[in-house]
């Protein structure tokens, strides 16, 4: 896979000019903004907020009554969501007001023996957002002062950020168009992608910028080098979102892991981001920045 895959980019990136790379990823961003500024003027967020962070009541019960008999129980609350979990069922719901909290409290209690409530306020799911996006917001500082040390040069490393935000635009828009809450597990999801695009993304600057050659060798033997590491790591996020999703599929009695699976998605869609807006993106940036004629002969030998 990693071989065809890699044939298949080196010839596309050698019959194609700085243009045409950056078309499609740019194209692919574009409407990943629309979808996620659309989100935000619909719902006043641009992705789907988790309980987490918008708050809400979290009750597990131990039944043998589906998901769905559940939903329909409790259909006079705010439910947005009932799973199975092994033995027990998790509903969520949205924000109540002290009566009908205490309602739904009562009637669930009186119905099951084994009961977990887990309650946030909407002003601690306020803070958690916040520090979500401080979270967001540090990670991209701390990378592009990393970034910038590393290569010492504007363009390399703009193109570097550019691509890892662009990865996170992409997968964010994803999360929106699936119905993938953001949760403090997605938010999880979205900070290793960061590592995973600087990562190639500096394996590609790295090569052109301080390896002899060619560019287009460099531009090859880079990408044979990062096109190995990213399907590996496919591989297995791949084989997590089948196990967490459908387990039942390898032992009947398994259910599955809703936020494995969620975490899983989201990184597989924003790695086969990254392999775009890397060999697409940043190699015609790159490419572009090494070609002007200040630098033809420092960085092509």
């Amino acid at each position: 896979m990693a071989t065809g895959l890699t044939e298949f980019l080196d010839n596309f990136v050698k019959n194609h000019d700085n243009r045409q790379l950056l078309a499609i990823p740019l194209a692919v961003l574009a409407l990943s903004l629309a979808v996620l500024l659309v989100s935000f003027a619909s719902s006043g967020s641009p992705v789907t907020l988790g309980m987490e962070f918008q708050g809400g009541t979290q009750i597990s019960v131990e039944t043998t009554n589906s998901p769905a008999t559940l939903e329909e129980m409790y259909s006079s609350y705010p439910i947005s969501d009932a799973r199975q979990t092994g033995s027990r069922v998790i509903m969520q719901f949205g924000i109540m007001d002290n009566e009908e909290q205490r309602q739904l409290e009562e009637d669930v209690m009186s119905r099951y023996s084994s009961v977990e409530i887990k309650q946030i306020g909407p002003v601690y799911g306020r803070e958690l957002q916040v520090q979500a996006l401080q979270a967001l917001f540090i990670s991209f500082i701390g990378m592009s002062i990393v970034v910038f040390l590393i290569f010492r040069s504007v363009v390399p490393s703009f193109a570097v950020v550019f691509s890892a935000l662009s990865d996170i635009i992409i997968a964010s828009a994803f999360m929106r168009v699936a119905g993938i809450e953001l949760s403090l597990g997605t938010i999880a999801a979205l900070l290793m992608l960061i590592g995973y695009s600087v990562d190639s993304d500096i394996l590609l600057t790295n090569r052109v910028l301080k390896r002899r050659g060619t560019l287009e060798e460099k531009v090859s033997r880079a990408m044979q080098t990062g096109i190995t590491m990213t399907t590996t790591t496919l591989a297995a996020l791949v084989v997590m979102y089948l196990v967490s999703t459908f387990p039942y599929l390898i032992i009947p009695s398994f259910t599955g892991i809703a936020l494995l699976s969620q975490i899983s998605s989201v990184l597989i869609v924003g790695l086969l981001a990254d392999i775009m807006n890397t060999w697409l993106l940043n190699t015609g940036i790159l490419r572009w920045h090494v070609m002007k004629p200040e630098f033809r002969g420092r960085y092509n030998r």
